[in-house]
This record gives C-alpha cells, structure tokens and sequence, in this order.
C-alpha cells in the first residue's frame, strides 16, 4: 500500500508538472507584431474597397479624406486597446476586457456572436476575395464559376487551419513573409502613382470635391468600406500572452504599424486616381487589376499574384487572432471546454482553431463579400465602443491600477464618439431588417447563457464528448 501511494503521488506530481508546462508559447517579437498587425490590415480591402467608398463619397478628395479618418480612427483604437493590454495581459481582446470590466454576461453575448458570426465572417470574406484573384486567370474574358471560387476558399480555409495547428513559428514565419510581399505591392502601385503625377495625370484632382455626398448614413457606410480595409488594428490584443515583452511590444507594434500601412494606403489610392477617373474607377471590378492593366501593361500579372499573396497572409492573420477567442472564451467557462485545450505537443490551440475553420467553412456557402464586410463593421464597432467605454471606466474609476502605458484621454473618447456614430448613423437614416437580425442573433445568447454558463448546467453526453475528442487530438487543458 506504501508503494501504490508513492506512485500516486509520483504520477500526480508528473502530471501536475506537465499541465504547468502546457502552456502557449510567447513566440511573438516586435517584427512579428508589426507583421501581424499590418499583415491582417493590408488584405482584400485596399484592392476591392477604394470604388465603394467612392461610390458613397462621391468625389475623389472626399474619398481620400475618409481613408485618412479612417486611418487616425485606427491608430487611435489601438492606442487606447494598446493601455488595456498593459492593464489586463491576457489573449482575447475585447472578449477579455469586457469580461473583466463588465462581467460575465455581456463578455458571453461578444464571445458567442464573435465566434460563431463575426470572426468566422470575417475569414470567409478575405478567403473569398483570395479565391476570387487565384482562379482569375484560368478563366480569361468571363467571370469564375461559383462553385470553383468557393471551393478554394474553402481548400485555403483548410491549410490555414492545418498551418496554425501545426506550429506558432510556422505561422509567425508565413505572417513574416507574406507581409513583406503585400508592402512590397503597395509599394509598386505607389510609386507607379506618383510617377504618374509627375508626368501630369491631375485631372481626377481638378475639382476633387465636385459631387461630394453630405447625408449622414452613405459617410457611415463610406467609413464602413474604408474601415474594412483597416481591421486588424487590434489583432495583437488577442495574442497578449503569446507576446515578448507586452508592456513594450504592444504599443510600440501599433506606433510602428499602423501609421505606415495608413500612409501606404493614402498613396495607392492617389496612384488609382492618378490612372483612371472616377467613373472609370466605378466601373472596375476589380481596381488594382485595372491600374495594373493601364499602367504596368504586360506585367500586369504582378498585381493579381500580389492580390493572391496580400489576401492569404491576411486570412492567416485573421485566422490566429482568431482562434485565440473561441479559445480564451472557453477557458473562462463561455464556451466548451474541448475549445479551451492545447495540444500537448505542438502548443498551440488546435480543436479553437478547427472550430473557426468549421464555421468559416460554413459562411463560404451562404455570404457574399459586401453584405459580410457590412454587417461585420456594424457588430464589430458596436463591442469596440463598449470595450473603449471600459478603458474610460478604468481611467475614471481605477487610475491606481499599474500600467505601462498611458493614452491621454480624449483619444478613446473620440474613438467613442466614432463608434456610436457608425453604429447608429445607417440604423437612423436607412434601416434594414438586417440589422434588426443581427441584434436579435446577438441577444439569443441569453438562452444559452442562463443554463450553461450561469447555472453550469453540462450534460453528461457533452463530457463523453469532450473525452473522446480530447483522445482523438490529442488535446489537454492549459
């Protein structure tokens, strides 16, 4: 018996050792913040957006305006999200602040809209647009079949999810390389623009605020499009445990990235008026390939393989900010607990990131790029202006907590202002039922949250289930 309790007591010290080294690896630098943060934000949007929001703007001046209010937006969220991560240094983004500020059930109603419509959304959209560039040229002088574009977003659904299951390096590395390539191709459409300028092409800027929109919902829905093209500002927030250094990584990421994928992008959009006019511009379909077409001529294959190389390393991106919500959700209790584990040997959150994919795989069949890209701006300014609304509580009413780094207070203030403009102003001027939706889908996780989470109420069948799954991935809690 003395010998059956030494062994007990040696196995559980192993075990208790072994569950303590079970832990994601903090494998994210400077250079790959940088990288995560403009590699997210330069994907689709700035090759698919600039006609849209000149389509609501209406003139080419006002339409650059809201690309740099948009970027000043951007920088000002990070910013403030940038003090929140020095506050509280744990993965999650909004999803953990609003849990610790709020309390369990508006964190719950983020973390259940955000994993099962926002975030999966938002991959579906980026591997669209990638699917949309890859199959192009196999299909010359008429638009690809559906079934064909879905089908590789689908597959480039599916080797994302076995890249970031595999290895944080691997992921780190590709984040690395793809963004080099992405800045490397704004870089060439810039250039070529400013050559262009130099040789005389003004004559989209003559005038440039002729037939300017001034109501309230196409400026919101302008920033909705232009805003698109910036999300990702947060991403690092989401990763904060994986971080080296946080306190020093996290805002210096953010003064580093930001600004200059905004410079870039006021510059790409001055060479796509440069090119062509404003109503040629409306008529492309596809605007970096027409200023490709009329400027780089026989090389203007470059700018779709770019297109191709910028949009996969943004769902990459996407991807493993992603993934870590569902999984910090589920360590918290909010979701299930398979969701919550890490596998014991490639440490890093495989069965979160499977679930993504699956859901991701699901918004292939049913959206398409322009209501996903909408409809995730409206839900997604609604829980950054609640999250910033938790920075300010902070500010107000718990200045003696440590913090590394201090935003001036009028900077989330004004990203609040911003965040109820844009959730509010196409409610007000052009309701949709959409919308109505949306809010009702949100709201329905109080159904789950009561019994599940409040209660704790698990079914057994759910814990053979997360047995047998655990077994099957090799998986175990952190």
């Amino acid at each position: 018996s003395i010998m059956r309790k030494r062994k007990t007591a040696d196995s559980s010290t192993d075990l208790s050792e072994g569950r303590e080294n079970l832990r994601l690896k903090q494998e994210v630098g400077l250079i790959s913040g940088v990288s995560l943060i403009a590699g997210t934000m330069v994907g689709s949007g700035i090759f698919m957006s600039p006609e849209w929001v000149l389509y609501h703007m209406g003139s080419p001046a006002s339409s650059l305006l809201i690309w740099a209010l948009c970027g000043v937006l951007a920088m000002f969220g990070a910013l403030s999200y940038a003090e929140l991560g020095t506050i509280i240094k744990e993965s999650g983004g909004e999803y953990i602040y609003i849990l610790r500020i709020f309390g369990p059930l508006p964190a719950f109603l983020f973390a259940y809209t955000s994993v099962i419509l926002v975030r999966p959304g938002s991959v579906a959209a980026v591997c669209l647009s990638f699917a949309e560039y890859a199959v192009a040229p196999f299909y010359p002088g008429c638009s690809s079949p559906q079934t064909v574009v879905k089908c590789t977003a689908a597959a480039c659904i599916l080797l994302l999810t076995i890249i970031n299951c595999l290895n944080v390096k691997l992921v780190t590395s590709i984040m690395n390389i793809f963004t080099a390539a992405k800045l490397l191709a704004l870089l060439v459409i810039a250039v070529g623009g400013l050559v262009l300028l130099a040789k005389g092409h003004t004559q989209s800027f003559q005038n440039g605020f002729q037939n300017t929109t001034a109501g309230i919902a196409p400026i919101g829905v302008a920033f909705y499009q232009g805003l698109w093209s910036y999300d990702g500002w947060n991403n690092l927030n989401y990763v904060t445990e994986e971080l080296k250094k946080p306190e020093v990584t996290l805002p210096r990421a953010v003064m580093i990235a930001i600004p200059l994928v905004t410079c870039l992008y006021l510059l790409v959009n001055v060479s796509y008026f440069a090119a062509m006019t404003p109503s040629e511009l409306l008529s492309s379909g596809a605007v970096a390939v027409t200023w490709g077409d009329k400027v780089l001529g026989s090389w203007s294959w470059l700018i779709s393989l770019f297109v191709v190389l910028s949009t996969f390393g943004s769902s990459n991106g996407t991807f493993f900010s992603g993934g870590r919500v569902c999984y910090t959700a589920a360590r918290e209790g909010h979701m299930p607990d398979i969701l919550s584990m890490a596998h014991v040997r490639c440490l890093t959150p495989a069965p979160a990131l499977i679930f993504t994919s699956a859901m991701s795989l699901i918004m292939i069949l049913s959206g398409t790029f322009t209501t996903i890209v909408n409809f995730f701006s409206f839900i997604a300014w609604f829980f950054y202006g609640m999250t910033i609304l938790g920075l300010l509580y902070l500010k107000i009413k718990k200045p003696e907590l440590p913090r590394a780094y201090k935003v001036p207070i009028i900077i989330p203030l004004i990203v609040l202002v911003a965040a109820v403009y844009l959730v509010l102003a196409p409610i007000i001027d052009q309701p949709q039922m959409e919308f109505l939706y949306i809010f009702l889908f949100t709201l329905s996780g109080i159904i789950f949250y009561f019994p599940l989470v409040r209660f704790k109420y698990h079914p057994r069948f759910l814990q053979r289930i997360t047995l047998h799954l655990q077994l099957f991935l090799e998986v175990a809690p952190t």
